[in-house]
């Protein structure tokens, strides 16, 4: 059984800066993998970007993201971060930490609101 725990959501203007936190009850050492979801209204949960905690940290982003956002990780924290930079409206979304342990372990969710 793994805890995951998000923060940092909130509401931030266009072109501005989030930072998200996924913080696991387990140590990142034992976890396969950590990533962040999102899903808009009507939409589907969407992978935001994740990171293979097992294989040399590889790291994977969408495309709409790619150059605005970076996922990281603190080992001693068992935490992964989301830096979200040059936020656009359509990054409004309810963002997800998904993490991989044997079976798949979601946090609550976090509110983005990209909003002038």
């Amino acid at each position: 059984q793994v805890q995951v725990v998000e923060s940092g959501g909130g509401l931030v203007q266009p072109g501005g800066s989030l930072r998200l936190s996924c913080s696991a009850s387990r140590s990142i050492s034992s976890i396969y993998l950590m990533g962040w979801y999102r899903q808009a209204p009507g939409e589907q949960r969407e992978l935001v970007a994740d990171i293979d905690l097992t294989n040399g940290g590889t790291i994977n982003y969408a495309d709409s993201v790619k150059g605005r956002f970076t996922i990281s990780r603190d080992d001693a924290k068992n935490t992964v971060y989301l830096q979200m930079n040059s936020l656009k409206p359509e990054d409004t979304a309810v963002y997800y930490c998904r993490v991989r342990y044997g079976f798949d372990y979601w946090g609550q969710g976090t509110q983005v609101t990209v909003s002038s």
